[in-house]
């Protein structure tokens, strides 16, 4: 077998990637090396570019997503991984405690690890899974980070359940645009925000019964309007905006953050929390259980993630500068065999 590769390569904050050959990864005796056939972004991805995210170490190949062949097997390895398609599950060593990731241990794969923005790369066997049958690897690779960050917020964290009104902010990106797919295929009722038209009238294509601009500024009472209050309420934004989200929770409803684009959350209510009793969720990517059952659960409703975008491996800068200006309503993938 070759001993070297190609793959895109970031050595420094603000630097572009740089897409040259280098060494395929060793891999250890409990882990496979994995022919990628396809890569995605995440909005993670650009943020370690701009040097804005916790523990950066370059040189690195970015990436999380990815799916492939497995080529080569670890000593400790079941045989009959070899050869299987496969996807990556790229968060690993979550830890004993099924309710929070270990600090100490937690990892995403892509920083500080070697991703999958190249032609192969080395994990632990128990992080791969079978790649759904009925996805390409384009579309599979586009799954993994979205798919579980998607599953963990919406039913392991708020329990959402078949005719509940589920509220989607910021709708266009992979983790949203996967919820709005999880909550349609169990039925739930969902309307959804964005700062795009474009983006609303393509959610409601998927299934949503509506949507506001978050940009209009009675957006929340305009919303409210039309659908009512809301039991689940989905956000990865925070800012002054979330102040509006107790408004538009019902009694009881549940609030499932997974992200905070906009920042800090001022001027919160205790009030609005308590009286209305609240649950106000934190969600971080998931365990190995809930990737296991978002696997399930697309093979059970032959889920299909949205795909925008296709370039060649060898332009992944590219498909940087697409994620930098947050116009895409889904994902941006990188096909290896281009």
């Amino acid at each position: 077998m070759k001993n070297k590769m190609l793959a895109n390569i970031l050595y420094g904050k603000n630097e572009p990637l740089l897409f040259k050959e280098t060494n395929i990864p060793i891999y250890k005796p409990d882990e496979v090396l994995i022919q990628l056939h396809a890569s995605a972004f995440n909005r993670r991805d650009y943020w370690i570019q701009q040097g804005q995210y916790a523990g950066l170490r370059y040189p690195v190949i970015p990436g999380s997503d990815g799916s492939g062949l497995i080529t080569q097997i670890g000593e400790s390895v079941a045989p009959i991984l070899k050869g299987k398609a496969v996807i990556i599950n790229p968060g690993f060593f979550w830890g004993e405690n099924e309710k929070a990731q270990s600090p100490k241990t937690f990892k995403i794969l892509g920083m500080p690890d070697n991703g999958t923005f190249a032609e192969y790369v080395s994990v632990p066997a128990a992080y791969v899974y079978p790649k759904p049958p009925h996805l390409t690897h384009i579309q599979a690779a586009a799954l993994p980070l979205a798919g579980v960050t998607a599953y963990r917020a919406l039913f392991t964290r708020a329990a959402l359940l078949s005719g509940e009104k589920l509220l989607i902010t910021g709708v266009g990106g992979g983790v949203a645009l996967t919820a709005l797919q999880f909550a349609i295929a169990v039925g739930a009722e969902v309307w959804v925000t964005s700062s795009s038209q474009e983006k609303i009238t393509k959610a409601c294509e998927l299934g949503a019964k509506g949507g506001v601009s978050y940009k209009e500024p009675d957006w929340a009472e305009k919303l409210k309007k039309s659908s009512g209050e809301f039991d689940v309420i989905l956000d990865s934004a925070g800012g002054e905006g979330f102040v509006e989200l107790l408004n538009l929770a019902a009694y009881g409803g549940r609030i499932s953050i997974y992200g905070g684009t906009i920042g800090t959350i001022p001027a919160l209510s205790p009030q609005k929390i308590f009286w209305k009793q609240l649950s106000i969720l934190g969600s971080t990517m998931g365990t190995q259980s809930d990737f296991q059952e978002m696997v399930h659960f697309v093979n059970k409703f032959r889920i299909i993630p949205i795909v925008e975008n296709t370039l060649p491996l060898s332009e992944a800068e590219t498909g940087m500068k697409i994620i930098k200006n947050t116009n895409q309503t889904g994902k941006i993938v990188l096909d290896h065999q281009q």
